[in-house]
């Protein structure tokens, strides 16, 4: 299985799970509230981050597009921020 490699704003090569976990991480929230948040089983989440299978298109875009979550969006997508657009980093 091979993750795609998405170079972040610090210059440090991370995968989509590495992005997924900083996104949790800076919004401070478990496994199970990030879950809860966005409407995916925890068993599925638990195998994204832990990269065991790949994330689906429906599940990126339930965090790329919820409104707590978006602000990472162009990040997520792109490693780039434009915080004149409210688009940032979590690192």
């Amino acid at each position: 299985m091979m993750v795609p490699i998405l170079e972040p704003v610090k210059g440090v090569k991370l995968d989509l799970p590495a992005k997924m976990k900083a996104i949790r991480a800076k919004e401070n929230l478990t496994q199970e509230d990030f879950c809860r948040e966005v409407d995916i089983s925890l068993s599925s989440w638990k195998k994204y981050e832990a990269s065991i299978t790949d994330m689906g298109l429906a599940p990126f875009l339930k965090v790329a597009n919820h409104p707590r979550f978006k602000k990472y969006a162009l990040w997520l997508t792109t490693g780039e921020t434009a915080p004149e657009y409210g688009q940032v980093s979590p690192l």
